[in-house]
């Protein structure tokens, strides 16, 4: 299966790494593609076979799946191409697609495919599993260092200084879609357990700031006819203080369960 792989960030340069070390076997690292393509083509210098830099209208001619590892307000451009030509895009900003539903609709008539990796969170598949019955309610709790949530767009609306806080603190209760327009760059995680789940509107949240964490924390409670559970897991951050590095190890995995021979969970 031939990569791309979109955005060298945190992430993006982690799994370029990773590909281009044939880390994922039947996987090809083939090219990258980022805004900044002086610096994309020194690092792809860096990488053990260097690729090429291409732009992203130029996906479509050289991959079969492009990973998608930058700002949430270019998925449209990197993911439209792509399922026209009936190929895969596998979205890290997954928030970005609750204002771009009609990519689904792209992906169900061309046979292309959108793939959202588990990411930050756990649990997906025991989330899945309960959604082929009846789910009552999901609620999440995510609680982050100051420096992870500060820039994000609902907090400069309402007006929100985390700089002088000094305890845990409550800075937004809502759904998952209204979180993800408040947050772009920090809750990718609410899209994706509510595409699993019972949806945007039904999945609910609750966003906390505590200057004393030095972790990202997520905590899912689940109930449904078929199972009540709870989960929790407490993820390293990145270089990028908004992403945790499970992240990026998320996409390797969905990109080694995409190619192997044996595929272990659902």
């Amino acid at each position: 299966m031939r990569v791309a792989i979109v955005g060298l960030g945190a992430i993006g340069s982690m799994l370029a790494e990773s590909l281009s070390n044939g880390r994922v076997p039947g996987v090809e690292l083939v090219a990258v593609a980022a805004r900044d393509r002086s610096k994309a083509a020194r690092f792809s210098s860096t990488l053990p076979r260097e690729v090429p830099v291409i732009a992203v209208s130029e996906l479509p001619e050289h991959c079969d799946l492009a990973v998608e590892c930058a700002p949430a307000a270019v998925l449209d451009k990197i993911a439209r191409p792509m399922l026209e030509a009936g190929k895969k895009v596998m979205v890290l900003s997954a928030g970005a697609l609750l204002a771009h539903a009609d990519l689904g609709e792209i992906a169900k008539r061309t046979g292309g495919q959108i793939v959202v990796p588990t990411g930050a969170l756990l649990g997906l598949d025991a989330i899945a599993a309960a959604a082929e019955g009846c789910i009552r309610s999901v609620r999440m709790k995510t609680t982050k260092p100051v420096k992870g949530l500060v820039g994000a767009p609902y907090l400069d609306e309402q007006r929100i200084d985390l700089t002088e806080i000094e305890a845990p603190t409550k800075v937004f209760e809502g759904s998952a879609r209204e979180a993800a327009r408040g947050f772009p760059a920090n809750l990718n995680v609410a899209v994706a357990l509510s595409l699993a789940g019972i949806g945007p509107d039904r999945t609910m949240l609750e966003i906390w700031a505590d200057p004393a964490l030095d972790r990202n924390v997520h905590q899912i409670s689940v109930d449904a006819d078929s199972a009540t559970f709870e989960m929790t897991i407490w993820n390293v951050p990145s270089n990028n203080p908004k992403t945790g590095r499970i992240t990026a190890l998320s996409a390797l995995a969905a990109l080694r369960k995409i190619s192997a021979p044996i595929r272990v969970g659902s």
